[in-house]
């Protein structure tokens, strides 16, 4: 077997950086893009990419198992998100939504409250899950590899956040609970 291992340095112009330690009570919790397809696809993957369904169904499966092949991380919104200081704390969903909702809170020294209904699920990880009788949600809090990101919104961040999502349509940001 082969191991590549790879370090990264740079340098970050002050207050232009997010870490995982600015939320604070009353700062609204945004993720991008939809959760659970890369953990659904690593399913499928696993069950032989068979049952991948025809028409809309097989394509949202494919669509799956192709986020967890090649992740697309979010590179571009980060970015932007931080020049327009638009976010006070962020994190990618790598190792899952609820592993990143923990280590910003434990960080940030704050509690938060997350609204089920409106977590972004893949429509085509939804019914992978639901057709096994496995609850969604908790699937899809749980699951990683989706690249995702998480920021930690203060109200008057709203405003450069519109920007940034103006200049970086895509993927949209859902907001999905407020720290506490």
């Amino acid at each position: 077997p082969i191991v590549v291992d790879v370090t990264a340095a740079g340098e970050v112009a002050p207050r232009r950086w997010l870490t995982r330690s600015g939320a604070l009570p009353g700062h609204e919790i945004y993720v991008s893009g939809a959760i659970g397809s890369a953990a659904a696809g690593l399913e499928m993957l696993a069950a032989g990419g068979q049952g991948s369904g025809s028409g809309d169904q097989g394509s949202g499966r494919a669509a799956c198992m192709a986020r967890q092949r090649r992740p697309e991380p979010r590179v571009r919104l980060g970015i932007a998100m931080g020049r327009a200081r638009a976010a006070r704390a962020a994190m990618d969903l790598s190792d899952g939504l609820a592993d990143a909702l923990r280590q910003v809170a434990t960080a940030s020294g704050v509690g938060l409250r997350i609204d089920a209904g409106l977590l972004p699920i893949d429509a085509a990880a939804r019914e992978w899950w639901t057709s096994r009788g496995v609850d969604p949600v908790t699937a899809a809090v749980r699951g990683g590899d989706d690249y995702e990101l998480l920021f930690a919104v203060p109200a008057k961040g709203r405003g450069p956040m519109r920007s940034v999502l103006r200049h970086v349509a895509d993927p949209p940001l859902t907001k999905i609970g407020i720290f506490t």
